[in-house]
């Protein structure tokens, strides 16, 4: 049999519009008590919660990484100073020795108060909120490259070749031109006239490459998605402002970062936004690797995904 190594422990199974809390306290003559309570998931709610772990006073809360749904729960416990962790439901399911009468949040503060859960990494609370503005930046340049393909294809529907001469459609030459085919009241030499730099080389192929026919829905629609690819790349430009604002506690860390080789200001503040600025929490550099999916030969297998064994990612 397991000894207990916490006196106070408690589980929270954690739903949608539910929580469901047990806390098992054990009290100076070695007997163990067990209360549950359940409370709605509104922030009043679950303030109550936290008021009740504190009052209580639990020496470790630990709940499953439930989709997005821990995070409010997880917040108000942090703020009332009671140590929370989040674990990984895997984990869970490979401890032996549960009943079948036992619930879950009971089930969670019985692993607790034995020590047996690992728990998963969670950033502070700064940079779980400025996670919010670099993974949304990493859903819009999704979004922007499916408008700069959806471009090309409606071009090439046309006949217009143009990819095929520039290197580069999202530069300013090719921009240029693309306005002027939009417009629709330019010959491919006028158009062609407007190539800068090397560009201006390659003049006769050029005006090859612009001999299509692009009809009046094919013009209505590259401007519509040229009105977007426009709004995308603002949107992208101002959440980097204020990624780099939000660097100015983490300006070490930050610039230490950008002395990696292909290391830009953003990518390294997206990287402190997912990693956090203390390594001490993943142990090693294998166990990192491990965490962030990259480590080779081991998050893969027969062409199915294998779990980590280390600190596991959380969707945050």
């Amino acid at each position: 049999m397991i000894e207990p190594i916490i006196k106070c422990s408690a589980g929270i199974d954690v739903h949608k519009q539910m929580v469901v809390c047990t806390v098992l306290k054990e009290l100076p003559d070695g007997s163990l008590t067990k209360q549950t309570r359940q409370y709605a998931t509104f922030r009043q709610n679950l303030k109550q919660l936290a008021q009740w772990l504190e009052t209580e006073e639990v020496i470790l809360a630990v709940m499953e990484s439930t989709g997005v749904y821990w995070k409010a729960v997880y917040e108000e416990i942090e703020d009332v100073g009671v140590k929370v962790i989040v674990v990984n439901a895997q984990h869970i399911k490979r401890v032996p020795g549960r009943k079948t009468d036992v619930s879950d949040s009971e089930w969670l503060a019985e692993l607790a108060r034995c020590g047996l859960l690992k728990a998963s990494f969670i950033p502070p609370k700064d940079l779980r909120q400025l996670r919010l503005l670099t993974r949304y930046r990493v859903k819009l340049s999704g979004y922007l490259s499916a408008e700069q393909n959806r471009l090309h294809k409606i071009l090439d529907d046309g006949g217009i070749k143009l990819g095929s001469v520039v290197s580069n459609i999202d530069g300013l030459s090719a921009q240029k031109m693309i306005a002027c085919l939009i417009e629709g009241n330019h010959s491919p030499e006028q158009i062609a006239e407007l190539a800068q730099g090397r560009l201006r080389n390659k003049e006769k192929e050029l005006i090859l490459s612009l001999q299509g026919r692009l009809s009046d829905r094919h013009r209505d629609l590259l401007q519509r998605i040229q009105q977007h690819i426009n709004w995308l790349n603002d949107q992208i430009a101002d959440i980097d402002c204020q990624v780099v604002a939000a660097m100015t506690p983490y300006k070490q860390e930050w610039q230490l970062l950008q002395t990696i080789p292909g290391i830009d200001q953003i990518t390294a503040a997206m990287l402190l936004a997912e990693i956090g600025t203390d390594m001490s929490v993943f142990g090693n550099k294998e166990k990192l690797s491990s965490w962030a999916g990259i480590s080779p030969g081991k998050n893969e297998s027969a062409g199915k995904k294998s779990m980590a064994e280390p600190l596991e990612a959380i969707d945050m």
